[in-house]
């Protein structure tokens, strides 16, 4: 493997378009208002991806330098784990990742409020920096949270509902306490892809005591928290459309047609031995959840335009 492509797996390009799945939603919503932003959107899609980016560079490192990476692990062999890049480059990609997507976040928050609003951009400012120190926290250092059961409830939060909302709020500077329901939506399904992740990692995780919560209840609570994820982003987003549907068109539920898949898949899951089956899995799901989220887009931007 040549360095270049190294830094390319270590970015895990499939993991991209589910990162961009809250954007995709929480701007859609802007749209009944006539406040949907070009500028605002395609900078949150950026910082978004460097947010994406950046954990997954944190993530190499820290299950690399911490043995978690290693033989056992059934997944695509990491950038740490092949010896290709070493952990002091990883490092300094690490560094170079988080200023960029520092310098992306102060851009958005400069568009969306300028100077007339200080109190609102120290508070995204804050939101900004957190979401760079969770991404980095997940697998590195000893208080690593990924370690120790959490990294599910950061995915939903950071991913579901400071996505969603957050992204939405720039565009329109209003809260509306209803669309918790896509942003619920689209984070139980990021952390059905997490967890999907480690029940495919379970063996390797428990081995270099990575505490997921596959580790901590095992595997038969893994499936039914699995199921539980999916079937609760579905009627999430269920009951949210349908509130709609006296105003819009009846097709406003196409993006629930990306569960079609997940229904197919939550079978395999739940009569699933080996663990090697599951890799192809994590692709299905985020793969819906992205075509859930285009077609969310798509359809609002055509009703309101």
């Amino acid at each position: 493997m040549s360095k270049t492509a190294a830094w390319i797996s270590a970015a895990r390009l499939r993991t991209l378009p589910l990162s961009l799945s809250g954007i995709l939603v929480g701007s859609a919503l802007a749209f009944p208002s006539g406040e949907f932003d070009s500028t605002i959107f395609w900078l949150a899609m950026a910082t978004t991806l460097g947010l994406q980016i950046l954990s997954n560079f944190a993530n190499d490192y820290g299950d690399g330098v911490k043995g978690t990476d290693n033989e056992e692990r059934i997944g695509p062999m990491r950038a740490l784990q092949s010896g290709v890049i070493t952990d002091k480059q990883m490092k300094k990609g690490i560094i170079l990742t988080s200023v960029v997507t520092a310098f992306l976040a102060l851009a958005l928050i400069y568009v969306s409020f300028g100077k007339d609003n200080f109190i609102l951009s120290v508070v995204f400012m804050v939101l900004g920096a957190s979401a760079i120190i969770a991404a980095i926290k997940y697998t590195v250092g000893n208080s690593a949270y990924g370690y120790r059961g959490l990294g599910d409830l950061f995915v939903f939060i950071f991913f579901g509902l400071v996505s969603v909302l957050g992204v939405n709020f720039l565009m329109t500077k209003q809260i509306d306490l209803w669309l918790l329901l896509p942003a619920m939506s689209i984070g139980l399904l990021s952390s059905a892809v997490l967890n999907l992740n480690n029940m495919r990692d379970e063996k390797s995780d428990k081995n270099a005591n990575k505490k997921t919560l596959v580790v901590i209840f095992g595997k038969r609570f893994a499936k039914v928290y699995h199921s539980s994820l999916i079937l609760s982003a579905f009627l999430s987003l269920l009951i949210f459309l349908t509130m709609h549907l006296n105003s819009e068109p009846f097709w406003l539920l196409v993006p629930l047609l990306a569960f079609v898949p997940l229904a197919i898949h939550l079978k395999k899951i739940t009569q699933y031995k080996n663990p090697k089956v599951l890799d192809p899995e994590l692709k299905k799901v985020a793969l819906s959840t992205f075509a859930l989220s285009i077609s969310f887009f798509l359809i609002l931007l055509f009703i309101n335009y």
